[in-house]
Formats: structure tokens, sequence, C-alpha cells
């Protein structure tokens, strides 16, 4: 007896599922316990979910495994990327003022271009210095994630994006302990600390840990001038896809990629709506919390998929890359308030 289309089509769905929840759930019981771990004692979750993910790299050939760590490595990735504009509006923005905005921009523009330069010389691959200059420039481990996903794909791409967000994330982390004195020290007001803390610190947590150390108004304003870099992902990543779309090296390698990747429709409208005040604070919250499950399933995927002999295997040079970034972005926005926000 041969059976019908729906129940073929049913059976097709439930196959489905069947394939991709192993690993679905193996990355969220890493993501849930390296958020326990950090709610218990604090501390960087994303690098916790690196290294415990690391722990089951055995696993990740499995069979019964691959697909769903794939799907959140990937698609969920995209989830968390594009659910970060509930934390930014317009208004936020303007708020500010011109002169913040201008501060924002000049850091992110040079950062990249500087970024990519100082990659190339170390001797990374374009799409590797693109990804650490990127990750430095706007918000670290989530936009390296979020670019990873329009860079060509190779053997070494998961490789790499694991060490950029190991390492970034541990220099935020650093930057958060650091910072504070040296703005101290420079006698920085409010208003400035705050300004640097937000474009020169990478990861969204480390911006705010560093900006409430020094004061409360240091950290409102820490917080929305991070936002504000986390925007500039959006024309970064657009730029990013088209030149890659020009050298038939898209990542999805589809016939036709779109113009603009699907995730970035969806974070564009998002930040729109939540501007337009249509999205009330819970659900606003409970987007924001759903953003980081996302995030942190999505680096314990990646995790699980990369071995430590592969990491190990990169060598020194891509690290040595990131703190030459961080360093200039530092030493940029260090020079640029205290020349041009005095006040």
């Amino acid at each position: 007896m041969s059976l019908s289309p729906s129940r073929k089509q049913s059976f097709s769905g439930r196959d489905a599922l069947i394939t991709i929840l192993p690993g679905i759930m193996l990355a969220v019981m890493i993501a849930a316990i390296s958020l326990f771990i950090e709610a218990r004692f604090g501390g960087p979750v994303m690098l916790y979910a690196l290294v415990i993910g690391a722990l089951f790299n055995p696993l990740a050939s499995k069979p019964y495994l691959a697909t769903g760590l794939t799907v959140s490595a990937e698609t969920i990735l995209k989830i968390g990327v594009a659910l970060l504009a509930v934390k930014i509006t317009v208004i936020d923005v303007a708020n500010l003022g011109w002169q913040a905005a201008g501060l924002v921009i000049a850091c992110v523009l040079s950062t990249l271009v500087l970024g990519v330069a100082i990659a190339r010389l170390f001797g990374l691959k374009v799409d590797h210095s693109i990804l650490t200059a990127g990750s430095v420039a706007i918000c670290g481990s989530s936009a390296a994630l979020a670019l990873a996903s329009v860079l060509p794909q190779n053997k070494k791409t998961e490789c790499n994006t694991i060490v950029t967000v190991i390492a970034v994330t541990s220099l935020s982390t650093l930057a958060m302990v650091l910072y504070p004195v040296i703005t101290t020290l420079l006698g920085f007001s409010d208003r400035q600390s705050g300004l640097f803390m937000g474009v020169s610190i990478h990861n969204v947590a480390q911006v705010v840990g560093a900006g409430y150390i020094v004061s409360d108004p240091a950290g409102d304003i820490a917080t929305i001038v991070k936002l504000m870099r986390v925007a500039c992902l959006v024309p970064v990543i657009i730029i990013v896809s088209l030149m890659f779309k020009q050298t038939g090296k898209g990542v999805a390698n589809t016939k036709k990629p779109p113009l603009l990747p699907l995730f970035m429709v969806a974070f564009i409208l998002i930040m729109l709506i939540n501007s337009a005040g249509f999205i009330p604070t819970q659900v606003s919250q409970g987007l924001n919390i759903l953003s980081q499950w996302a995030l942190v399933i999505a680096v314990a995927a990646l995790g699980v998929k990369t071995s430590v002999k592969d990491i190990v295997g990169v060598g020194m040079r891509p690290l040595l890359v990131l703190v030459s970034q961080s360093t200039v972005l530092a030493i940029f926005a260090l020079i640029a308030i205290s020349v041009f926000m005095a006040s």
C-alpha cells in the first residue's frame, strides 16, 4: 500500500526533526551549563561555551549529531544576531549627539581599514583579515559570528572563527579591568569614560561592566555607544556579502545569493519596529534573553565542531593580529576623545 503525499510529508518532517534534534540538544545543554556558570560565578559566558564545547569534540563526527550542530552554528546563530536589534533604537543614538556618532563611525572605519592592513601584513588571508578586523571594530564575538556566516566557507573557517571568538572575548575581559584604570589616570569625565569604553571594548557584556565600574552615567553612555557600534554591523555585512558575491565565493554556494542576508533584513526590521515603540518592554527583554541564548548555543556548537589540535595549529599570528588591532582602536579612541571631546 502506497503512502499518501500528506503521510509522506509527515514522515519526512519527523525524520528531519530526528536528524537535527540530538545535535541541537547537545548545544543547548552546553549553553545552559555555560549560562549557569556565568550566573553563579561570573566571567565570560562565550568562553565557557567554547571550552565546554571543545570537551565534546570527539562527538562532532557522529552522524546523529553533525546536522544539528551545523544548524546550531549557522541558523540559530543568525537568529541570535537578528535579535540583537531589540537593544537599539534611533532615539538612543540621536540623544548622544552627532559627535558621539561621528566618533563611532570614525573608530569603526579606521579599525576596519587599518585592521585589515595589519592582518595582511601578518600574512592572514583576506577573509580571515576581515573576520578579525570586523570583530574588533564592531562588537566582538557577535560580529565575528555574523561575519563568518557570510564569508567564504572552507576547512579553516570554523577554526579561524573559534580562535577569533576566544581571543576577542579574552581581550574584552582584560580591557574591562584595565580601561577604567586608564580613564581614571587620564582624568576623563564620566562622559569621556563612557565614550571610550563604548568604542574600544569588543563584547557588549564587558563594555557594560567596564562602564559601570567607573560610574552609573559612564555605564549608561558606554552601553548606548556600544549599541551604536552594533548597528554598524548592518552596512558592514552588506558590503562583505557583496564583495564575496562578486568573487563567486559566497558561503551558501547558491546560484543567486541574496543581495542582503535574510538575518540582516530581520535585524533592520526589528530595529525599526523597536525604534517606533511597538515592542513592549517585557517582550524586548524576552527577545534579548532569547538572543543571548541563541548566540551561546551557536558558540557551543562551534566549540564542539572545533578540536583543540586545530586551534593550536592556527599559531600565534591571529592572536598577535587581534592584539595589534585592539591596541590601534584604543589609541585612536583615546586621541579622538582627548582632542575633540574634552568636556
